[in-house]
């Protein structure tokens, strides 16, 4: 079978023909070092330099997305066959193609179920899940032959939501992973040996928020991390953050690297970046691979999607890679002092979020290399799935820090001084609301991630706007590894204080269907702030139930609408930089994969 990608790695070869073997360096973005090789990653690790650039070369999930550079899945590069649904739309049948694992394993259900009885014992330890959703919505599952497994669900849900958000969870673990410190165990088969499966995997892992995790320089040689079903394998990873691999030579799929070696090194600011990208191609240490950060934007650009000149035009090409992702500030509603009271009031979520200008940011800061994100669906790549109001521009919290004002005042605020002051406590109409005392100063912490001047210059200017409502916002940068670990999902309690308060790490969350399950549901993973609300639930349920877009439509307009997070200006997940002697670099993926299997460097 040829895929569409084979036919982009052809087209691509236009430029130039392919050449075997080389290495290229890619210098990545400041503050995120992998941390998770196990993919089975907890939610204060779910991030885009773990899972997309990191452990997704190594282990591919059932299904896999967006290689043609658009939101759909890509049978061709995805273990399992299409699949096939029951007449009454209960129950689902997937085919596990034959792939062979590196260490000559073939890929069958078992290595399915052993990824799923890991997510029926220990999914809340797991980012993606939702209580009640996958595995909990399933009355049967197992394996109706070696190569095929089934899973009956509880009611008819949306055959799309099923496929992007439920199946494409499951990573595929080999048998060589079932196992505990006193030898082979059988999780895949059963339930019984899933918790000591779990701990054994978790302590090969190492400490997942120590910046030191020596285990990370033994991955490489590991008997459990070097077993891999991708088209690479890791070589080596240093405590600098150093990451090399080198192709897998019993990958499957359908395309082998070309390379000899794909190297990932560090940075740490973003004018480190650029001046290694300014030194040249063929400079001392070399990288073919960077980004261009959007404070380094020489002339700004009328297409997001697209891009404009810019500064490192001689040696290499820019490449935007827009991600089917929204972007956030997380705001804890967890926090047990009176900060988190004032979260659960939605007169003060809508005033901060009126108070941050996102088109000024995006015409001044970002030089338009990003767009005003009004909700909870993207708005590129361009789908039919944003609802008509915020299609056509609507947005019912704009930049107006005369309303913020005026709705903090309305509620028991005075807003004459900043930080405001409760003056009228209590749970009635127009007054401050439950746990929030007389004379309590709106003072807010909003830590955000170091090394990335654009971002330092929006909370600066937020910052100063809050402040013209009565919000007095306190910055604090942080290295971005420690952020997410420490300002994690947490629950009050003797061993997690949980007082932190806004978090910004410069990103959000990229969808495969944009339901909102996993960032909105009452203790979902993603939910990092535990946001809870009855009306958002039924919403996001009768969202996943049907493929009518009215259903997702009222579901983004009501969490626009009740701002639970922050949204925050929309700019493409990386703005590559790629050397003109590299090819096979598009289409880019809007999931926000990287695909060096692909790249090649082109024949003189």
């Amino acid at each position: 079978m040829t895929t569409s990608l084979d036919t982009a790695r052809g087209a691509a070869g236009i430029a130039g023909e392919p050449r075997k073997g080389g290495v290229v360096t890619w210098a990545c973005a400041p503050g995120f070092p992998p941390a998770v090789i196990f993919p089975f990653t907890p939610a204060e690790r779910m991030g885009t330099r773990n899972i997309l650039e990191f452990q997704a070369l190594m282990y591919r999930t059932l299904y896999y997305f967006g290689s043609t550079g658009t939101p759909d899945v890509d049978y061709g590069l995805s273990i399992a066959e299409p699949p096939r649904w029951s007449a009454d739309g209960l129950t689902v049948r997937v085919r596990i193609k034959p792939w062979k694992w590196s260490n000559g394993e073939t890929m069958c259900a078992d290595h399915v179920l052993l990824w799923v009885n890991l997510m029926k014992v220990k999914g809340e330890r797991y980012g993606e899940y939702v209580p009640g959703y996958f595995p909990d919505n399933l009355t049967d599952y197992g394996k109706s032959a070696d190569d095929e497994v089934y899973f009956t669900f509880d009611k008819v849900y949306s055959q799309q939501w099923v496929l992007k958000n439920q199946l494409s969870m499951i990573t595929p673990l080999p048998t060589a992973w079932d196992r505990t410190a006193e030898g082979p165990a059988n999780a895949r088969g059963g339930l019984a040996d899933v918790e000591a499966v779990y701990a054994y995997l978790m302590a090969e892992q190492g400490d997942i928020c120590d910046e030191g995790n020596e285990h990370r320089t033994r991955w490489a040689d590991s008997p459990i991390w070097s077993v891999v079903s991708g088209p690479w394998r890791l070589k080596s990873y240093t405590l600098e953050g150093v990451v090399t691999f080198v192709p897998n030579p019993h990958y499957s799929g359908p395309n082998k690297p070309y390379l000899d070696e794909f190297r990932q090194i560090p940075t740490y600011s973003d004018e480190e970046q650029f001046e290694m990208l300014r030194a040249g191609r063929d400079g001392a240490g070399p990288v073919q691979v960077g980004y261009l950060p959007l404070s380094f934007a020489s002339e700004p650009t009328e297409d997001p999607t697209v891009g404009g000149p810019h500064p490192l035009a001689d040696h290499y090409t820019l490449v935007p890679q827009t991600a089917y992702c929204i972007r956030y500030m997380s705001l804890n509603f967890n926090n047990p002092t009176v900060t988190g009271k004032i979260f659960a009031r939605t007169y003060f979520r809508q005033a901060l979020q009126s108070v941050l200008d996102q088109d000024s940011a995006v015409r001044d800061i970002y030089q338009g290399y990003a767009y005003r994100q009004n909700g909870p669906v993207p708005r590129y790549p361009v789908t039919g799935l944003v609802s008509r109001g915020q299609r056509e521009g609507a947005w019912p919290l704009p930049f107006d820090v005369d309303r913020a004002r005026a709705l903090l005042t309305e509620n028991g605020w005075d807003t004459s001084v900043t930080p405001a002051v409760c003056v009228n406590p209590g749970t009635g109409p127009g007054q401050a609301g439950e746990g929030i005392p007389a004379g309590y100063r709106l003072s807010i912490l909003l830590r955000y991630v170091e090394g990335r001047p654009a971002l330092t210059a929006l909370m600066k200017q937020f910052k100063k706007d809050a402040a013209l409502a009565g919000i007095e916002l306190r910055l604090e940068e942080v290295y971005g590894s420690v952020l997410v670990a420490e300002d994690a999902p947490c629950v009050p309690g003797p061993d997690s204080p949980c007082l932190w308060e806004i978090c910004c790490w410069n990103g959000g969350w990229v969808y495969h269907h944009p339901s909102g399950e996993i960032l909105f549901r009452t203790d979902a993973g993603g939910n990092f702030g535990h946001y809870t609300d009855a009306r958002a639930d039924e919403l996001i349920e009768r969202s996943v139930t049907t493929d009518d877009p009215d259903a997702l439509y009222e579901y983004q307009d009501y969490i626009a609408e009740q701002a639970p997070v922050i949204f925050t200006p929309n700019f493409p997940i990386r703005l590559f930089e790629v050397s003109k002697k590299l090819g096979g670099f598009e289409p880019v993926n809007p999931f926000g994969m990287i695909s060096p299997e692909n790249w090649y460097y082109i024949e003189d």
